[in-house]
């Protein structure tokens, strides 16, 4: 077949799809995200019309033209050949003017589309003026992207131009274009398994666990280890036995210690039993096939409730708090927080509700989630010789999909009992996050699988894998109670939560600790009680999601304000109003918080201005005949950094070209720290960004640097290369321009002191009585983000956190039955397609945050907070039923519409 213009002659693998044979040839721009047909990160050119290449076996691509995003440039508008092969399609610059991608990974696939469908491609050509085409949500149905919320998409297919220039100097606070951005949009930018494979690398295949509680009786691997190019397998027999946590945090004691590379005792669905390594994937997997093992089943527990009731199977008894961080292995209970605060001349939550004006009591549920990173996890793992092929020299080079390679490669040095200086880790280009790759979760099988071979080994989850292996979001059950005086002002508030962490820990003291944290420190109330713990089940493990436990938690307590604003007859704006933290209060969870938290400005007035004044105006779409609207909004607040320290370490050098290098530690997944520290250094240095360049997330370049997630990419290693660079300056004006090559300035940041970020969401619906259909009229987010450091990239980065929160609100379930997830391909799963996602209208308060670099806020995991709360309080303003179960899907609000009916006509008959 002809490839991108170059005629290949290899022949195709039997049963070998398309999408695997490219790759094979060397063209990455191909992703995988799915190989089931459902994403289109794969989507190419098969003779002009666009595929997914997952779908084609590839023996019927031969003696065809296949051109995949690398290649589209090589074609003019028409489709005819151009000589010039390194220029943008059309396509691909309307996407980099429109600012159409964040993490990038679908984009290759994305533009494929558009540029195969001739409707699409033209309008994309010729600018904003050119009719938009009927269909567009249907061709790009097949298209997912998790990471913008589709608008940019929309707007790249409009032909608008949403970035622009900066001069010298001034590249902080403008819409200026990713410097990655042509090499995303052709497929050129590589992430993590797109470096050419080292010579010789080998592949892993993993048996999971058919039990969700069992132990090894016994297992042998004889058989595998002598099937054809098989050259490891390894039970729990053979590898070291070491504690420790796939969750990964700057203190690594903030997580328990529970966890096995290989475990004999099996706690989930799936969970590795035993790996093996061979040359090729098929290999590896059919040598699985021949691993004798016996189980003994034990009692399992799925229930959270259950989990914790006296007599119920334990998964880790034994453990302890002070050895292994476990609160209560007796009960299941991984961490447990009971605290009540009162303020003077106050007697107490149960006190302060009985003399209340008004009270709510109710309970709220919360389901698994799961993060669609359109990349799945992967690694490679080599060893690079030390100087002259001295073995005690030699590097553990692991090249991984991580938002967190320091951490990564710390706790493998522990595990595999190296030397720090002796284990490198690089993140590539991730291909989204969102809290799922805070993880160790592939990097200590191929770690461990070089280091026994001797070869390079590569470890590609599938996507299956993805959500029978990989931790979710905690589901939650949260019950609030809450009391108000009849002026409108709390008088008591107080919230219990269970958390299901599933098999094993990682995150669960953090998740509970900071969901509860911000969102009961958002309100004021002189009576606060809280009783939350997180329990061991025999479910697949939980995780850090987007939110970090806000937005459970979140659900609730808005829900109550509302329902409180109701009773008393106020306007649930004007509540909130009365109720919220403002600047000179304490924070107050359970208990007042010390600590670093400071209000380093206040914009949640501004934002609930905003949205209130937004839907006021009535704009948006209008009301279905037969429908009923309703309006609601939620609020929510977010601790800017992390707490307990996140250091970063950041050097900038004059390169021998006299351009500028940034060397930090911060990986990036779509979050945008890329650009922003260009934009942060290019200001400092009074220099054009494109003499900037990034080199991020390599342990052996950069200073450490905590990681890339509780967003604080841009206020913590922003901070640190502002900082960097500001000396560097220094230095420049005290030297003669001969003498400035090889100058860098260097600085750090520890993450301390930590200012707050709000957020207010606002919705206008529609919501169809006889099947409980709902639709978004209007949709309005209004987000603290001090000083705007890029406004397109952060109001792409709002969109998709509003999108992914629309997702887990409405349509997003992760099933699971007796351990078993039933829920295991995207086309089950329902992440939003372009035509489930409105445009969100991103409003901006206007502050200036004194913590923050140039007066900036973090905003990136923010937004996904209040919105399931807002849209749940228009639903119910709408139809005076009370969504109180993620997610709020049709069949589901159909069931709480009809039993609302029914007790109004029985409550109408006993009238009668």
């Amino acid at each position: 077949m002809r490839i991108d213009g170059a005629d290949v002659t290899a022949e195709p693998r039997p049963g070998q799809c398309l999408r695997t044979y490219l790759r094979e040839q060397g063209t990455t721009a191909v992703k995988k995200g799915c190989d089931s047909g459902d994403c289109g990160a794969c989507t190419v050119l098969l003779d002009g019309a666009p595929v997914q290449s997952c779908l084609i076996p590839a023996h019927r691509a031969t003696e065809s033209e296949v051109v995949t995003a690398a290649g589209l440039g090589r074609f003019g508008p028409g489709g005819e050949p151009d000589a010039d092969a390194d220029h943008l399609h059309p396509v691909q610059r309307a996407f980099v003017e429109a600012a159409g991608f964040q993490c990038g990974f679908c984009t290759a696939g994305m533009v494929c589309t558009v540029a195969g469908t001739p409707a699409l491609s033209a309008l994309a050509a010729n600018g904003p003026d050119a009719a938009h085409p009927h269909g567009t949500a249907e061709e790009l149905k097949g298209n997912l992207c998790r990471c913008t919320g589709y608008r940019s998409i929309r707007d790249a297919l409009a032909g608008r131009v949403n970035t622009e220039a900066a001069e010298p100097g001034d590249a902080f606070g403008r819409a200026v274009v990713t410097p990655a951005a042509a090499r995303i949009v052709s497929g050129r930018e590589a992430y993590t398994l797109d470096e050419p494979a080292p010579p010789g690398l080998l592949h892993v295949a993993v048996l999971g666990s058919p039990h969700p509680h069992a132990r090894i009786i016994r297992i042998d691997a004889t058989a595998a280890r002598s099937a054809p190019g098989v050259h490891l397998v390894l039970t729990h027999h053979d590898v070291p036995d070491i504690l420790y946590s796939t969750g990964r945090h700057q203190n690594r004691l903030d997580d328990p210690d529970d966890t096995r590379i290989l475990d004999p005792v099996l706690r989930f669905v799936g969970q590795r039993v035993a790996f093996a390594v061979a040359e090729t994937l098929r290999q590896a997997r059919d040598a699985l096939a021949l691993v004798a093992v016996e189980y003994e089943p034990l009692p399992a527990v799925f229930d959270p409730e259950a989990a914790r009731r006296p007599g119920a199977p334990l998964l880790h008894p034994g453990k302890t708090p002070d050895m292994h961080r476990v609160e209560e292995a007796s009960r299941n209970v991984v961490v447990q927080i009971h605290e009540e605060h009162a303020e003077p001349g106050n007697d107490g939550v149960e006190a302060a509700l009985a003399a209340s004006a008004a009270t709510v009591t109710g309970t709220w549920t919360t389901d698994r989630v799961n993060h669609v990173a359109l990349e799945t996890h992967g690694a490679r793992a080599w060893v690079e010789p030390g100087p002259g092929g001295a073995p005690e020299a030699a590097v553990l080079h692991v090249r991984t999909s991580t938002q967190v390679p320091f951490l990564v490669r710390d706790e493998l040095a522990r595990i595999l009992d190296l030397p720090a200086d002796r284990v490198r880790v690089v993140a590539g280009r991730v291909g989204g996050g969102f809290g799922g790759k805070q993880e160790l979760l592939v990097e200590d099988i191929v770690a461990l699988a070089t280091l026994r071979t001797g070869r390079p080994v590569q470890w590609e989850l599938t996507r299956e894998q993805q959500f029978t292996m990989v931790p979710c979001r905690h589901p939650m059950r949260v019950t609030v109670r809450a009391g108000a005086s009849e002026t409108g002002e709390l008088t008591a508030l107080a919230i219990d939560v269970l958390a299901d962490t599933g098999a094993y820990g990682n995150h669960a003291p953090g998740v509970l600790f900071h969901g509860l944290h911000e969102s009961m420190a958002v309100y004021r109330a002189p009576n606060k009680r809280v009783d939350a713990e997180s329990v061991y089940t025999n479910n697949v493990p939980s995780g850090a999601f987007r939110g970090y436990g806000v937005g459970q938690m979140q659900f609730a307590i808005e829900g109550a304000i509302d329902e409180l604003a109701a009773r008393l007859g106020i306007d649930p704006v004007e509540m909130r109003r009365r109720n919220v933290i403002r600047p000179g209060d304490p924070f107050v969870v359970g208990q007042p918080v010390e600590g670093d938290l400071e209000f380093g400005s206040y914009g949640l007035d501004q934002c609930l201005d905003l949205v209130e004044n937004a839907l006021a105006t009535g704009r948006g779409d209008a009301v279905p005949d037969g429908w009923v609207e309703g309006s609601g909004v939620g609020l929510a607040m977010i601790a800017t950094i992390p707490p307990r320290g996140h250091h970063t370490h950041a050097r900038v050098t004059v390169g021998a070209d006299g351009d500028f290098v940034v060397d930090v530690g911060t990986a990036e997944f779509g979050n945008g720290t890329t650009t922003v520290h260009a934009q942060i250094a290019a200001t400092e240095l009074g220099v054009p960004m494109a003499r900037v360049r990034v080199r991020p997330s390599d342990t052996a370049t950069s200073g450490h640097d905590t990681g890339a997630y509780g967003s604080a990419g841009s206020v913590v290693a922003g901070l640190a290369v502002q900082r960097a660079a500001a000396a560097l300056k220094t230095k420049l004006d005290q030297s003669s321009a001969g003498q400035q090559v090889g100058l860098s300035g260097e600085a750090t940041h520890d993450g301390s002191p930590r200012s707050v970020a709000f957020n207010v969401h606002g919705f206008r619906v529609a919501v169809q009585r006889e099947t409980g259909q709902v639709r978004i009229l209007r949709s309005v987010h209004a987000a603290d983000a001090g000083v705007v450091i890029n406004p397109e990239q952060l109001r792409g980065q709002i969109e998709g956190g509003v999108a992914q929160a629309l997702g887990s609100a409405l349509t997003e379930r992760m099933v699971v039955r007796d351990g078993v997830v039933v829920t295991r391909a995207l086309r089950h799963y329902r992440v939003p397609q372009i035509a489930d996602v409105p445009d969100t209208e991103v409003l901006f308060a206007d502050t200036y945050d004194a913590l923050g670099v140039r007066g900036a806020k973090s905003m990136s995991e923010a937004p996904y907070n209040p919105v399931a709360p807002a849209l749940a309080n228009a639903i119910a303003d709408a139809t005076g039923a009370r969504p109180r179960d993620l997610p709020m899907q049709q069949d589901r609000l159909w069931e709480l519409l009809r039993a609302k009916a029914a007790a109004s006509t029985g409550r109408a008959g006993h009238d009668g």
